[in-house]
């Protein structure tokens, strides 16, 4: 059998294991559901508010981006952090050692992280549906969109999540990440239409990934009257199957080549001293 598609099998089933674990572990599980929980709360203190020039309640509106945020914060940002922190304790140096250690270690880690996210996405939605008014659940078609939409924007935010975590040697540096991850947070219409910001903004905003994966999800969750709400009065789903592939593409050809550049450079005397230097921090 070819050695590479043995080690993506035992990354997928390594993988796997490790989304089992966290499922049973409190504080795994609240890692992943303290950003929709919290962003929940303040969207339903909003409901009374309304999408400007409709009746349809700001909180509802805003569920499908929070939606996204999470896909964000839980696939690209989680996978970023996991890697740095494997990389800053000798853990992909050890893969490394293995043949095809390090695509096994990536593959496992899309994995986990991947079934963590979905699970991120419907356990949030499932209590959205009784707290919320207005989300269209009933349809097929809701699903649909809701499952592709959901595939691209995971698609799109690992392997830059991978990119991210080879770039930065520790935790902290992933850390420093999250300022711009915020700013993209305020621009991409998660919280509030886009279409009310500055039109300079709203290109920034059509650029990345996370504003594309609010609008396919608000198109599969809100009804199609709300599209007037966006830019061009249009969900846009080819555009953002485009965006989103991508986004997908340039980063599943980068995010190998990367990675492998980055264990080259691992070495035992290079995660001594990250260690001693995180010592340090602690004394």
């Amino acid at each position: 059998m070819n050695p590479k598609a043995v080690a993506v099998r035992a990354g997928a089933r390594r993988g796997w294991i490790e989304f089992r674990q966290s499922m049973t572990d409190p504080q795994d599980v609240w890692s992943v559901m303290f950003f929709p929980a919290l962003a929940m709360v303040v969207m339903f203190l909003l409901r009374g508010s309304h999408v400007p020039g409709t009746g349809f309640s700001l909180g509802s509106h805003a569920i499908p981006g929070v939606l996204g945020m999470n896909v964000m914060l839980n696939g690209l940002m989680a996978v970023a952090l996991s890697l740095a922190m494997d990389r800053e304790d000798g853990t992909l140096l050890r893969a490394r050692a293995t043949p095809n250690g390090t695509t096994g270690h990536l593959v496992g880690k899309v994995v986990s992280r991947s079934a963590l996210t979905v699970a991120g996405v419907l356990v949030p939605l499932v209590a959205a549906a009784w707290l919320f008014d207005g989300l269209e659940l009933g349809r097929a078609s809701s699903w649909v969109t809701l499952a592709w939409v959901l595939a691209l924007g995971l698609l799109a935010a690992l392997p830059v999540g991978a990119i991210l975590g080879s770039l930065f040697d520790n935790a902290q540096g992933v850390g420093l990440a999250m300022l711009p991850m915020m700013a993209l947070l305020t621009i991409s219409g998660v919280f509030y239409p886009v279409t009310a910001l500055p039109e300079p903004v709203q290109w920034i905003a059509q650029v990345f990934p996370l504003y594309w994966l609010g609008l396919g999800l608000r198109s599969a969750l809100l009804p199609d009257a709300l599209a007037a709400a966006e830019i061009g009065d249009s969900w846009r789903h080819l555009e953002t199957a485009g965006v989103l592939g991508a986004w997908a593409v340039l980063g599943l050809a980068l995010a190998p080549a990367v990675l492998r550049q980055m264990a080259r450079r691992e070495s035992g005397s290079s995660v001594a001293a990250r260690r001693e230097k995180a010592v340090q921090r602690t004394v």
